[in-house]
């Protein structure tokens, strides 16, 4: 026979005027169903997490850095909130495209994309991005980095390298690469070729003496997962840097803490739809960590997870 459960009533919620977002968490944990019940188990996790852990990692992929989120991003950073970044080329390409001018623009979904095309725009979902914002700001500004580096020494860690790039964008308060750099955060980009930046870098390779050590970052992270005791990590959408997240926590036995943020399902056994608990299963988090699935449009639930560790950065960072 089962164990007699105790249940919990669900409560009829009413909003209010002048609500905080500390008040609407509250209010989806009292709405419970589907979703409202993770997004608030999601919240309290990263307030204990960040408060008890050690080891913080803030993961997210290259689209977000496309749109007003990126300011965000740069901002949780700036708060104290993270120690690793770990994220995709893609991130940095967008990073450095808008501090040095790139206009990215509101656009739509229904477009007809030939047309784009021969008016010279670059289609990332509803984000439309002139070819002139893009590819030629990005290779100069990583020609101009690889000359000042090889001028220094010839062999930099892509960690190292982004540190430099942070160092450039340090004034733009909306860089998340300016925002590590202005905190002394480690950023982390495993698949740093995949991508218009990790490109340029091995074209001005060809021209100058430079060149990446991608182990110095492994070693970077050895150090920092096995001196930790306790992890928290909050990753938003999957791929690279998703995994790259989780593998690195299996060598101290898995992350305590994690919230996947996500739109992808783990139906076809992918690694950007496995949820929290298929990552128990290869101890990359741990049994008895507390962790959650948001199903939903990061766009959409970060700035409410966001404004909610602000709100409470006193009990977080005491």
């Amino acid at each position: 026979m089962g164990m007699l459960m105790k249940f919990e009533e669900i409560c009829d919620v009413r909003l209010r005027k002048g609500m905080s977002v500390s008040d609407l968490i509250e209010a989806y944990e009292k709405i419970h169903g589907f979703n409202a019940s993770h997004l608030a188990f999601a919240a309290r996790i990263l307030i204990e997490g960040l408060r008890t852990s050690d080891l913080r990692f803030l993961a997210f992929t290259g689209n977000l850095i496309a749109t007003g989120i990126r300011g965000i991003i740069a901002q949780l950073i700036d708060e104290g909130f993270f120690d690793v970044v770990i994220t995709t080329c893609g991130s940095v390409d967008h990073d450095i495209a808008r501090a040095y001018g790139g206009k990215y623009l509101k656009g739509s979904f229904f477009v007809d994309d030939s047309e784009l095309s021969e008016k010279g725009i670059h289609r990332l979902g509803n984000v439309f991005i002139p070819k002139e914002s893009y590819g030629l700001v990005i290779e100069k500004f990583t020609k101009d980095l690889v000359n000042e580096l090889v001028k220094i020494r010839k062999r930099w860690s892509i960690s190292e390298l982004l540190n430099k790039v942070g160092e450039k964008l340090k004034d733009d308060i909306n860089s998340f690469l300016g925002a590590a750099y202005r905190r002394n955060v480690k950023v982390i980009v495993p698949g740093i070729v995949d991508g218009a930046f990790g490109t340029d870098l091995f074209i001005e390779s060809q021209f100058t003496n430079l060149e990446i050590d991608l182990f110095k970052d492994m070693k970077l992270l050895s150090d920092l997962v096995f001196k930790s005791r306790v992890s928290t990590a909050l990753i938003i959408g999957g791929g690279i840097s998703k995994h790259h997240t989780i593998w690195w926590n299996q060598f101290k036995g898995g992350l305590d803490y994690a919230v996947y943020i996500t739109t992808a399902i783990e139906w076809d056994g992918s690694l950007s739809g496995a949820r929290t608990h298929e990552a128990i299963s290869w101890g990359k988090i741990k049994p008895k960590a507390k962790h959650v699935t948001v199903y939903g449009d990061a766009t959409i639930i970060l700035p409410i997870i966001a404004l909610y560790l602000i709100e409470n950065k006193d009990e977080i960072l005491k």
